[in-house]
Order: C-alpha cells, then sequence, then structure tokens
C-alpha cells in the first residue's frame, strides 16, 4: 500500500491526499512535521534528504515534492481527464500549478505564519502578505471569469489542486480582504468534490 509521509494539516500534504482521492488510492499515512516528530530527524533525512514533507512511498519508490507527486498519482492512474496528455494542455496545467506554488503563495506564507502560526517573525510582514496575495487573487479572478469555471477552463483538472487549496486559506483566514465573485463560485464549486470536502475546506486554513 502506497504510503504518505506528512502532516495532515500541511498544504502540501493536503496535496497529496486530496489526489490520492480523486484516484481512489488507499494509502497509509504517518505523521511528520511542525507538531510532529521534526523532518531533520535522521530517520526521515533518509527517507528523503531533502527534509521536507510530503514524500510518497510506492514500493520501492520514494518520492518528494507534492506537485509532483500530484503529477506522478495522475499518470499513474492514467488520468488524461485530469491530467492531460496534449503537450500544450499539460504545460498550461502545470504553470498553473507552478504559479500556486510560487506567485500565488508568496503572499499568502507571511499571512498565515502571522496570524495562523503566530509567528513572531512574521508579525511585520502581514500587511505586504495581504497586498501581494489580494493582487495575485486578481489574476485569478480575471483566470476564471473569462475562461472558468476551473483554471483550465470547462474542466477540473490537477492544476486546480494546488490553487484550490491558497484559495482555501485565502476564505479560511480572518483578515479584512477585497470580495472576488468568481473565486467564491470556485471555492464553492470545488467544495462539490469529495477530495477537497476532506483535504481542502474541512475546517483548517
Amino acid at each position: 500500500m502506497l504510503k504518505v509521509y506528512g502532516r495532515a494539516n500541511s498544504i502540501n500534504v493536503r496535496k497529496v491526499l486530496w489526489m490520492l482521492e480523486e484516484v481512489g488510492e488507499k494509502y497509509e499515512r504517518e505523521d511528520w512535521g511542525r507538531g510532529y516528530r521534526p523532518t531533520d530527524d535522521p530517520i526521515f533525512r533518509k527517507i528523503n534528504p531533502v527534509g521536507v514533507v510530503p514524500v510518497i512511498d510506492d514500493g520501492a519508490f520514494r518520492l518528494r515534492e507534492s506537485n509532483t507527486i500530484v503529477r506522478y498519482l495522475a499518470a499513474k492512474h492514467g488520468r488524461a481527464d485530469l491530467y492531460p496528455t496534449d503537450l500544450q494542455a499539460r504545460a498550461g496545467t502545470e504553470a498553473w500549478m507552478d504559479w500556486a506554488s510560487t506567485d500565488f503563495a508568496n503572499g499568502m506564507r507571511p499571512v498565515f505564519h502571522g496570524l495562523v502560526v503566530k509567528n513572531p517573525a512574521f508579525a511585520n510582514m502581514v500587511a505586504g502578505g495581504i497586498k501581494d496575495w489580494s493582487a495575485q487573487m486578481r489574476v485569478l479572478e480575471q483566470q476564471l471569469a473569462a475562461g472558468g469555471p476551473y483554471v483550465m477552463g470547462t474542466a477540473f483538472s490537477i492544476g486546480d489542486i494546488p490553487v484550490g487549496l491558497v484559495v482555501n486559506r485565502w476564505f479560511a483566514i480572518r483578515f479584512d480582504k477585497p470580495e472576488f465573485k468568481a473565486v467564491s463560485a470556485y471555492y464553492d464549486r470545488l467544495t462539490e468534490r469529495p477530495g477537497y470536502r476532506a483535504h481542502g475546506r474541512n475546517g483548517t486554513p
């Protein structure tokens, strides 16, 4: 049985858990990371020398990096509906995944760590994070309004998994924020999926 290493409240681990729900693969999970066994533990460093979660163990094959794991699972299960085989459609899907983990998440991180984790190192970075995050939310709003209802158009894809988890944090964390009607509709639409209800919009930022 496939094994997932990482705490269930990690946004990156949640990508993998959501994807496993989408493909219907059974798994077991072991807690590692903040609040649990530290990832600098020598035992974990043997599992992943980079020292971050998630990691999957699929038989004798271990793989790290959440977006890569999501793509691997889609390909493993032959889910071309989620991960297109057409080169350009696949590249577009991957571009949204990469954006979610970089530009879209950059503003989110200080807001999350300042307001939710209460890390004092981020206390003076929250306002700037909100500004940056809001700017990227406008990018998503425009994409969904013009070409939605999903990031790649009419159909849900793995591009929506990392995007959807950042969107969940936007709505789950309390702070003054502008209204984005298309993103709100997208949030509700994603909630129709059991995997998102279980690992995205589940009450955890």
